[in-house]
């Protein structure tokens, strides 16, 4: 009996050293990740330039020297810009092309981390291209483009959809580049990831302007570093610019860093409209503008993801803020769009993207295009104007 009893404290003791060691283990791997990831942590200085790649070119990592070289004689693009002329300008929220009506999201009350396998996703990127040829905007705006993600299957997803188009010069900005997200399980993993600005006009210059990250260490090594992509277009005859802002505000914070980043973001538009400049932002606010109706999209339960909102009164008398609410720019992605049997009423929506214009720009028309979210997660929203 002493001898059993023995055996069975061996037992236990070893089992406790067996836990122990694989504790021990995975203590470790985490030390080790999280050092790692603090090494290779993406740390945009505030400005950054911008290459500007010239239309026609697959090269998406060239310097503004080597790029002025491309073709057109040392111009980026041939189109010019002048008083008095019309400008188109679409913003997109693209969801690397992997957020469409087959997809949910656990960030968002959903289960998945990637919905979509490598053919939906080009797939996508193909529907993507096909609409912005049909579209045919000056300007595009797009938000959440990978370049060499997991969650995409690693396709360069700008040289995809640019590859399918022409005349149109690109500048890239990256908001999330991390080496690993580790959660959830099945894990994120690697992501780069940015916005792109597509123009058929000139670009004269380009810069990265980073935005208040509100996440602490060690939160903020596999969080977005999120900024607003600046690019200045020349006005033939005049010393003024078009100032085009593609932007995407936070999302997933507790209000406080969407604040801060409006905050940054008015006081960058108030500062070109005091020289005079004509003034362009566009992009996915993660907000709805105060100056509009949006309660044909009401918060349908607590589960689902909540937007925040801007106060429009808050901004200079120059600015205005425009959209197309007739029809919602974002469905939630607690469930997939596509087979769901729920009544349309029953599923959330957003009206969370749009624009910013100074008053020396004439707005035409606006439109939220609606495409059923069948290849995004966000519809476009296009708008034409006058500088006066």
């Amino acid at each position: 009996s002493s001898a059993a009893s023995d055996v069975y404290k061996r037992q236990v003791k070893n089992i406790f050293k067996l836990l122990g060691g694989i504790l021990a283990v995975i203590a470790l791997g985490v030390i080790i990740l999280v050092v790692v990831l603090t090494i290779t942590e993406f740390k945009p200085d505030d400005v950054e330039k911008i290459s500007v790649v010239a239309a026609g070119s697959e090269i998406h990592d060239v310097d503004m020297d080597d790029a002025d070289t491309l073709e057109n004689g040392g111009r980026l693009n041939v189109k010019e810009l002048s008083d008095g002329d019309s400008v188109r300008v679409m913003t997109w929220n693209t969801g690397y092309a992997a957020l469409g009506e087959n997809a949910d999201f656990f960030m968002d009350g959903g289960k998945s981390v990637s919905s979509s396998d490598k053919e939906t996703v080009q797939e996508n990127l193909e529907a993507i291209s096909e609409q912005i040829e049909e579209s045919d905007p000056d300007i595009v705006f797009m938000q959440e483009v990978d370049v060499d993600s997991k969650r995409s299957h690693y396709i360069n997803e700008l040289d995809a959809i640019t590859g399918n188009l022409t005349g149109y010069s690109s500048s890239f900005a990256e908001n999330y580049k991390t080496l690993y997200v580790p959660y959830p399980l099945p894990t994120i993993g690697k992501v780069d990831c940015g916005l792109a600005t597509l123009s058929k006009y000139e670009v004269s210059d380009c810069k990265r302007i980073s935005l208040p990250c509100p996440f602490g260490y060690p939160m903020r090594l596999c969080n977005l570093k999120r900024c607003l992509m600046v690019s200045r277009v020349p006005i033939e005859g005049s010393d003024k610019e078009l100032v085009l802002v593609n932007l995407h505000l936070e999302a997933y914070d507790d209000g406080d860093g969407k604040a801060a980043q409006t905050q940054q973001l008015k006081k960058l538009l108030e500062e070109e409209t005091e020289k005079g400049n004509y003034v362009i932002a566009g992009g996915d606010f993660n907000q709805e503008f105060s100056n509009y109706d949006n309660r044909a999209y009401p918060i349908i339960n607590d589960d689902v993801w909540t937007p925040g909102e801007i106060d429009t009164d808050e901004f200079s008398d120059s600015l205005s803020f425009v959209t197309d609410n007739s029809t919602p720019s974002c469905r939630s992605l607690d469930r997939p769009l596509k087979g769901n049997d729920a009544s349309p009423d029953k599923f959330q929506y957003y009206m969370i993207d749009g624009f910013i214009v100074s008053d020396n720009l004439s707005v035409e028309s606006v439109e939220t295009l609606d495409l059923d979210f069948k290849n995004s997660d966000h519809n476009p929203i296009v708008i034409d104007m006058k500088l006066n």
